[in-house]
């Protein structure tokens, strides 16, 4: 059996490299994947306590979090297409939509 502090450092590489993901690079489709990355990476960590402890909570919380994302993700993708109609670009720092 794999000990739970392999799943909690899998899970702290995976959040940590969405974090740099996030905070480095400007491309708006690979700060949408590394907040993903960051979200699956919770979600390794929810499995991993529930399974340790015995409880069935964490999984079903993990199952929430998935549906959240997947909706997340649609409208996310909803956003990008209109912006990428208006702007052609997919950059962060160009991307001045919002602003009055």
């Amino acid at each position: 059996m794999v000990p739970l502090s392999w799943y909690l450092i899998l899970g702290a590489v995976l959040f940590v490299v969405g974090i740099a993901g996030v905070l480095l690079r400007r491309n708006v489709l690979i700060v949408l994947l590394s907040l993903e990355l960051m979200l699956n990476s919770v979600n390794i960590n929810l499995v991993a306590f529930s399974h340790f402890f015995g409880d069935f909570r964490g999984q079903i919380i993990a199952i929430f979090v998935i549906a959240i994302t997947a909706a997340e993700v649609a409208v996310a993708l909803g956003v990008l297409v209109a912006l990428v109609r208006n702007k052609a670009t997919l950059e962060v720092d160009e991307v001045t939509i919002m602003k009055g």
